[in-house]
């Protein structure tokens, strides 16, 4: 690897864990595991401009001098770097008060992956406790700059807030996370008595004071200043526009206009309705699309009875795509993927689940975190899409292949580039159909409503956010749009405005792996693979479209 850019990719990553000391620990780098992130505004100045120096300096180098490996690192970096630039001049911390993304719920969720593998790891995580109320204190101060800025969050979503921190404030402290840490093998009975003790004290007098102060704070000086749910957008900002645009280069790595995604998504929900009265006659004896959507909605023979039968159905699906990939895979991944809970609290205002990557040092295997709360309301038929998507092929095979390719620079191993990785699992939900992995028909409707979530994203994310939709008109369209339930659809709904831009990834992903797939097969026709065409898009870890789309064309024409 050429000696300039190795060093500046070592930087690159050095910088991404140090700025992120929680992603660091639960990548299995604990360099920084007595650190929290430092929230301030002239941190973020000086880390934009760091970074800045950066991403300049790797981009000084020729990339005609430079292997194909070399080149990928150059671009992937430079494109990294502007997205991380991006969302830190948007100042998110001034106006984020957010149920899922908020630094509250990062101490719920993020803590309680935490592995102490040393001692010396366990006793870095009661330093880190320690330190949670200066943190809170930054974002408190964050909080009011953007008060005086004009810049402040929706009302619904502070109140939301206000609900989780009440719940944290009055829970045991014992079931804090910081007490949920897994502790070395190894540890001493009276060592870890001792840390127990240390760490119960650091809950008890920082970190649920530091909650019950930022409760109080966000009651009383944010609330009454938060935008109505008629202006959820972050188009209702002062510097609004700039902010979106930036969301959207991010998380789509393409300058689009929003109003052509927006576009897209219309086009995208219409052209689903074909299948879904297709799919409909042969299910449930209906062409009618109004009438498909109110049964797959309010069926109640459609809906799980249990959170033990979400859990189970998930494991099912999981195994099965674990037995079917080889035949459709050259590279299958070493870690093991497993299937969890999503912790509470939360879990009631979370999304209907995630992944988190395997520990990159092999302490922690791939998780497909799943939401169990209020089985009643959770669809039987989209179970499996949602395992196929979050865990296997989808999440899973991408992630952990990534983080075991050999010679590769952390950053790109470790890499979250958006479009590519939630592209990625949308694209598997429909390629698992093609795999045979759907149990039955019914189970195939989980594929078109979530298509429909996905293509609906494109519409209400872009609506709120440039076109000034009001959160209820969000919901609404989503209601008359899709299948999905309502409380999925409003909490999605909450989720978009707090993750701006961030939702316009899967749709905008998934449409170019299959319109790249279809360039190969029609250039190379009887020569195309299957696991040759999923090979290349795995093998080089996440990467910005653009650079997706020459990966695949090289593969195509060699």
């Amino acid at each position: 690897m050429n000696e300039q850019l190795s060093a500046i990719a070592e930087r690159f990553w050095d910088w991404a864990m140090e700025e992120s000391p929680m992603w660091a620990t639960i990548l299995g780098d604990h360099r920084f595991d007595s650190e929290v992130e430092n929230l301030s505004a002239e941190h973020e100045q000086q880390s934009i401009a760091d970074l800045t120096a950066l991403r300049d300096e790797a981009e000084t180098i020729d990339p005609t001098g430079l292997t194909k490996d070399d080149r990928i690192t150059r671009h992937v970096l430079m494109s990294e770097a502007d997205g991380y630039i991006g969302a830190m001049q948007s100042r998110q911390h001034e106006y984020l008060v957010d149920p899922m993304l908020g630094l509250h719920m990062d101490v719920v969720q993020g803590i309680s992956q935490f592995r102490a593998n040393e001692d010396a790891h366990a006793w870095a995580f009661v330093e880190k406790a320690s330190k949670v109320g200066r943190q809170f204190d930054q974002l408190m101060e964050r909080h009011r700059q953007g008060v005086a800025n004009g810049r402040t969050p929706p009302q619904v979503a502070v109140e939301k807030v206000l609900a989780q921190l009440d719940s944290l404030v009055a829970a045991p402290v014992e079931s804090n996370a910081f007490l949920q840490i897994a502790l070395p093998e190894d540890m001493t009975d009276t060592e870890q008595q001792r840390w127990s003790q240390a760490m119960a004290d650091q809950v008890r007098e920082v970190v649920n004071p530091a909650f019950a102060r930022y409760r109080a704070m966000i009651a009383d000086e944010v609330l009454p200043h938060a935008r109505p749910q008629a202006k959820s957008g972050v188009c209702w900002l002062p510097d609004g526009e700039e902010v979106y645009a930036r969301a959207v280069k991010r998380f789509t790595s393409l300058d689009m206009d929003p109003r052509q995604i927006h576009q897209i998504g219309l086009d995208g929900i219409a052209s689903l309705e074909d299948e879904y009265r297709e799919l409909g006659d042969g299910v449930l004896g209906t062409t009618d699309l109004a009438e498909i959507y109110q049964r797959l909605r309010n069926d109640p023979s459609l809906r799980f009875e249990t959170a033990d039968q979400i859990q189970q159905q998930a494991e099912r699906a999981t195994a099965r795509a674990i037995e079917a990939i080889p035949d459709w895979f050259g590279r299958l991944p070493v870690a093991e993927c497993i299937v969890r809970p999503i912790p509470e609290p939360g879990a009631k205002d979370a999304t209907l689940a995630y992944y988190l990557p395997p520990a990159d040092d092999g302490s922690r295997p791939g998780i497909f975190f799943i939401n169990l709360t209020e089985p009643t309301t959770r669809t039987r038929y989209e179970s499996e899409a949602l395992a196929f998507h979050e865990g296997v092929p989808g999440h899973h095979l991408q992630l952990s292949i990534a983080q075991e390719l050999e010679g590769l620079p952390s950053f790109r191993r470790n890499g979250l580039v958006t479009v590519y990785v939630e592209g990625w699992g949308l694209y598997c939900e429909r390629m698992a159909d093609e795999m045979g992995l759907y149990s039955g028909g019914l189970e195939r409707f989980g594929v078109l409503s979530f298509d429909s979530w996905r293509a609906g994203r494109l519409v209400v994310d872009t609506g709120m956010h440039t076109l000034g939709w009001s959160r209820q008109q969000a919901i609404d369209y989503l209601m008359e749009n899709s299948p999905q339930a309502q409380n999925n659809i409003e909490n999605e709904v909450d989720r978009y405005i707090g993750y701006t831009g961030q939702a316009l990834a899967y749709k905008i992903g998934q449409r170019e792996i299959f319109r790249l797939r279809d360039e190969a097969k029609r250039t190379m026709g009887s020569r195309f693979d299957i696991k040759g065409f999923h090979d290349t898009v795995l093998t080089s870890g996440p990467v910005p479209l653009d650079l997706l789309g020459e990966l695949v064309s090289e593969w195509a024409t060699s």
